[in-house]
């Protein structure tokens, strides 16, 4: 490369190339792409995943069971009704009006079905105090939650009229509209603000309305093609909410980012003196492929979740790969193409003393204040690299020593959602009363004939065993589906809703009562589902998957490393620096939820447990959005090494240039991974604050202090590749516009590292 001409090569820079010279066409072909995308979606329309097909074992068992069996099981409710004090008893004429009353309310709403009394099921506690009305909702129970208010209306009235005694109600559908009525505008808020917030981050870092407005722009056409896209793929592999509401998360994170990495180096490229074209030629051609080795590596990341053989992993994964992919052909296509259009319009809409042509900023510019901060930093970690490795290295290992103990587990209504709906005080008090019936066990039994004598006779037998063998305390339930030959068994588990113990009582019921009364019948299936089983089929499947998840993503990310920086060295310290950030998040997340440390600093309560599919799920999204600013600032390291910098002042031009934009970046994701931290379940409080303290911990300690520290020890070992792996395929970018000088880059052995 000499005086000013550009040897393009690359993908971004033949991409941003092309984009620039025919953006009309760039621009029309990406919109045709998104309107495209989004009609042809919205005709296929979007499949869901099944239940049946959520999780393996038992519980996908029993699901396809009863989905081929054609059986509608119906919401089902519960009503409580207990003495405030000890001297009312469920024999006591005052305690048995308040049941007739029950009844008679919940069956004159024409809601319900299947009324029992207590007096006929024995749903009575030990104690006497308290007895449970059962019924079911009439219609789909996917929309129960929708018809319950008349129920629940007149189960109130009845406790207006019987004051000494606690008159409340629980099950699916009056669940479901409580967490619809307190809850379910959470996840349209968090979303519908992190957009907002995007952009008025993006104001501060660009100071310009319009240079703003282009990184969410893209980041929400990304978002809108791939929901489109994902409706199509749903005939292929089934889609859900939650994988919707990550692609959203993890689009809006990446698009805005790759935006910003190329609009920052366009910006700083011209700013430095170069026309708008070879400014746009040098963001295609290092920027550009910065964010095409990052997007790539985020998609291996993301394609791990399809190893773990469930469903709802599968979706998220897939639909985070696919707005991955969709925003990063984006950043490298329209952007450049938009970015040639605009010209000097991209500064428009400057904001007093935010511009860094204002006033204020005309000697002391937003980039250099952020690089005198990260230039004393870095004086210190340059100085002393031994005490940096140790001191932040030894920080983050013992943030991380509390994940060596953490605990998983799918989270109970009581540790979701804590004391603050009375539903939860009524969960509560259901599971004291009458351990493990709000959640039972549920046996699917499925004969040829479920009313043969023999099979008749095994299910009362199973019954008696399940209370005899102390696995529940009773009063088992069976429900006879004459025509479909099925049978439902509930037993609530001795234990409730603890976990464990409830573990326990179902180890007893798969593993000893039932292979001595329905296991002995011919041609009798009886999978055991339910909360409990489930939380334990899922636990079970994804230890299972971890390590080929784990293996699979950090192979392939240190391939693509390896390929992308032809360095031994680069991308064994990106996996190990990598490895080390999802470690601490881990640690905040036990020490804040499992422990309960600080929690109460971000409005959370320590339950004691992580939600069973976070840890993963977090390993893969945080593996592969940190390597958005691993990539960016190792690939302007390597640019100034190769413009023959020795490599301690390339490390300290890498990283200052890049703190602006990696700060940036990174205050946009704490922000917009915080928002899921406000909401109200547990489970979404652990998501944002793992992403958020992640993101935090990568930008700063790793990025600012560890990476340079390493890379300032290991020296020209930097760019160490062995002889017998030069003939990997060369995926480096042509450098800058500017004269290498030759001969003076060279690795440890002598050879000249490669451009």
């Amino acid at each position: 490369m000499v005086n000013g001409d550009t040897r393009v090569r690359g993908l971004a820079a033949r991409a941003g190339g092309w984009s620039a010279r025919h953006r009309w066409a760039a621009v029309g072909i990406w919109v045709l792409f998104v309107v495209l995308a989004m009609g042809l979606g919205s005709a296929a329309g979007r499949v869901d995943v099944k239940d049946s097909d959520q999780l393996k074992g038992e519980t996908h068992t029993a699901a396809k069971i009863i989905e081929n069996a054609g059986i509608e099981e119906p919401a089902s409710e519960t009503v409580l009704i207990q003495a405030k004090g000890g001297s009312v008893k469920a024999t006591d004429s005052e305690f048995r009006s308040a049941v007739t009353a029950v009844v008679k309310a919940v069956e004159g709403t024409g809601k319900v079905t299947d009324v029992t009394s207590p007096y006929d099921t024995q749903t009575i506690s030990k104690d006497g105090r308290s007895a449970l009305v059962q019924f079911d909702m009439r219609g789909d129970s996917e929309t129960a939650g929708e018809r319950v208010e008349p129920v629940l209306k007149a189960v109130e009235d009845v406790q207006q009229d019987h004051g000494s005694l606690r008159i409340e109600e629980i099950g699916g559908a009056s669940m479901m509209k409580t967490f619809d009525d307190a809850f379910g505008d959470d996840f349209q808020k968090a979303e519908y603000s992190a957009v907002p917030v995007a952009l008025g981050i993006l104001l501060i870092a660009f100071g310009a309305l319009v240079a703003a407005l282009l990184p969410v722009l893209l980041a929400v056409t990304a978002i809108m093609a791939t929901m489109g896209l994902m409706g199509i793929v749903s005939h292929v592999m089934p889609m859900s909410d939650t994988a919707n509401s990550v692609m959203l998360l993890v689009g809006l994170a990446v698009g805005v980012d790759y935006c910003l990495f190329y609009l920052r180096r366009e910006r700083e490229e011209r700013q430095a003196g170069r026309d708008a074209q070879t400014a746009l030629r040098v963001a295609a051609a290092t920027s550009g492929r910065a964010i095409i080795v990052s997007g790539v590596t985020v998609c291996v990341a993301m394609a791990g979740m399809l190893f773990t053989g469930l469903a709802e992993f599968e979706a998220m994964g897939l639909a985070s790969l696919m707005v991955v992919a969709v925003a990063m052909v984006g950043s490298v296509t329209v952007l450049p193409a938009l970015l040639s259009l605009l010209g000097e319009r991209v500064e428009k809409g400057k904001i007093p003393f935010l511009h860094p042509d204002s006033k204020l900023r005309r000697n002391r510019g937003q980039g250099n204040r952020e690089s005198r901060f990260w230039t004393a930093v870095l004086k210190g970690v340059l100085a002393r690299p031994v005490i940096s490795v140790v001191v932040a290295g030894g920080a983050l290992l013992a943030i991380a020593a509390p994940a060596v103990g953490m605990k998983t587990q799918n989270l109970t209504l009581d540790q979701e959602f804590g004391d603050s709906l009375p539903i939860v005080q009524t969960y509560n008090r259901v599971n004291e009363a009458f351990p493990g019936g709000s959640e039972p066990a549920e046996v699917v039994v499925k004969a040829n004939d479920i009313n043969a004598p023999e099979v008749k006779s095994a299910l009362a037998d199973f019954r008696d065993r399940a209370i005899s063998s102390g696995a529940s305390r009773g009063p088992v339930e069976i429900k006879l589906h004459d025509e479909q030959n099925v049978a439902f068994v509930y037993v609530p588990l001795v234990g409730g809703s603890d976990l464990d113990k409830a573990g326990v009582s179902l180890d007893t019921l798969r593993d000893d009562v039932r292979p001595a009364t329905l296991g002995k019948v011919d041609g009798v299936e009886a999978p055991i589902t339910g909360q409990v089983a489930g939380s334990k089929d899922f636990n079970d499947q994804l230890a299972g998957s971890v390590i080929p998840v784990f293996a699979f993503v950090v192979v392939f990310a240190f391939g693509l490393m390896l390929l992308s920086f032809r360095s031994l060295t680069i991308a064994a310290t990106s996996i190990v620096l990598n490895l080390l950030s999802v470690g601490a998040a881990y640690g905040i997340l036990v020490a804040v939820f499992q422990h309960g440390w600080g929690a109460s600093l971000v409005g959370a309560e320590g339950v004691g447990a992580i939600i069973t599919w976070l840890p993963l799920f977090l390993f893969v999204i945080l593996f592969g959005l940190s390597m958005d600013y691993h990539v960016f600032v190792v690939s302007r390291i390597r640019e100034a090494r190769l413009r023959g910098r020795t490599t301690k002042d390339a490390i300290q031009h890498g990283v200052v240039t890049t703190a602006g934009v990696v700060t940036s970046a990174a205050v946009i994701m704490v922000a917009v991974f915080a928002i899921f931290g406000t909401l109200s379940m547990q489970s979404m409080k652990q998501m944002g604050v793992g992403l958020a303290a992640a993101v935090l911990i990568d930008a700063t300690i790793i990025r600012g202090v560890l990476l340079p520290a390493v890379m300032a020890l290991l020296g020209e070992r930097n760019w160490y590749l062995p002889k017998w792996l030069h003939r990997l395929p060369d995926l480096t970018h042509d450098e800058a516009p500017e004269t290498v000088t030759r001969g003076s880059a060279r690795d440890d052995e002598g050879e000249r590292v490669p451009v």
